[in-house]
């Protein structure tokens, strides 16, 4: 019984109100004499309303969960690879756990909203094997209408930060991301780990882009995908938009196609003619002259950045340059949400 010391030495029932009791009850088992007078009461809702508080901030977010499957999956795959499992049941449990995945992320993101796109989409991750193509690309889903045509991908800026921070502790170099978003927007490699599998992003030039009304990140860069260095006339429009939790990185073909220049061609030209004359002699070597082999890698490495960089210069001053400008500058505004 809770009881209240009466000021003689002596207890008495405690004549408070039956919350004062229920209160006391969560917190005590009864047995110990309790001050139930309106100070102690007080204390007692503030311990109360800091215990729910307190495990309120500590449970478990959306996110936490997504991570949480992911990562179980992932190491139920390899624990099945270490013990020689058949492909058809790596097969199937992988594909079984992506779809968990997508539809962890498609609750969590909700339908998409941004024209020309459709509301839903598959998720980003390819593979949850890391022997495989596409694992460890960014947590998010997928929105396309066709393979080839404009597409867009979808996270939150905590699956991002996140996804950034692993990124951040590579060992490898060639993986090695910053942390911070703005950084890793400016870095090629970042659109090559994070949006495709099978190929290498080289950026052509950055968009001067108006940031949109309420966003916090708007950045538009132009680039390709492809599996070799040197003149690439897939150029893609990306734009990455963060707007509070939201991160958005669209991809589309550029339009109208970008031209070719002449000067920066040559400069191309020139560089590919060198490298051929050292794989030549790295050839008639019986493949043992490495300098020859070294010397050639690196003038095509040369030629490569001083085309995109002569690229970068010029096309600006091109005709189709406001076109493509006011592309990037509409999916950014569509993202938006304009």
């Amino acid at each position: 019984m809770v009881r209240e010391a009466d000021g003689t030495g002596q207890c008495m029932q405690c004549l408070v109100s039956t919350s004062c009791r229920a209160i006391a009850a969560k917190l005590l088992d009864g047995s110990q004499p309790v001050d139930c007078t309106r100070g102690y009461v007080m204390r007692l809702i503030w311990t109360m309303v800091f215990a729910l508080a307190t495990g309120a901030a500590f449970a478990a977010s959306p996110e936490d969960d997504y991570i949480a499957a992911r990562d179980k999956a992932i190491s139920a795959i390899a624990a099945l690879q270490s013990a020689n499992a058949p492909v058809e049941t790596l097969d199937a449990t992988g594909t079984k756990a992506l779809a968990d995945l997508e539809g962890r992320l498609s609750a969590l993101l909700g339908p998409l909203a941004v024209a020309d796109f459709p509301t839903t989409g598959k998720i980003n991750l390819e593979s949850l094997s890391d022997s495989d193509l596409g694992f460890g690309m960014l947590d998010g889903l997928r929105y396309a209408k066709s393979d080839d045509g404009p597409s867009l991908v979808a996270t939150t800026r905590g699956l991002l930060e996140r996804w950034l921070q692993s990124r951040a502790a590579e060992l490898d170099d060639s993986f090695k991301l910053p942390a911070g978003i703005d950084a890793a927007l400016k870095l090629d490699s970042f659109y090559t780990q994070a949006i495709n599998s099978d190929a290498a992003f080289t950026g052509t030039l950055d968009f001067p882009l108006k940031k949109p009304e309420g966003a916090d990140i708007a950045f538009a860069r132009l680039g390709g995908w492809a599996q070799d260095i040197g003149p690439n006339p897939d150029q893609q429009v990306i734009v990455t938009l963060v707007k509070g939790n939201s991160v958005m990185i669209a991809s589309a073909p550029a339009a109208p196609p970008v031209p070719k220049i002449a000067a920066c061609d040559a400069l191309w030209a020139s560089a590919d003619a060198a490298a051929q004359k050292f794989q030549e002699a790295y050839q008639a070597s019986d493949l043992k002259d490495e300098k020859a082999y070294e010397a050639g890698n690196a003038a095509w490495e040369k030629g490569d950045a001083d085309y995109r960089a002569c690229m970068g210069e010029h096309l600006p001053g091109e005709p189709v340059f406001p076109a493509l400008l006011s592309q990037a500058q509409a999916l950014a505004d569509h993202m938006a949400g304009k």
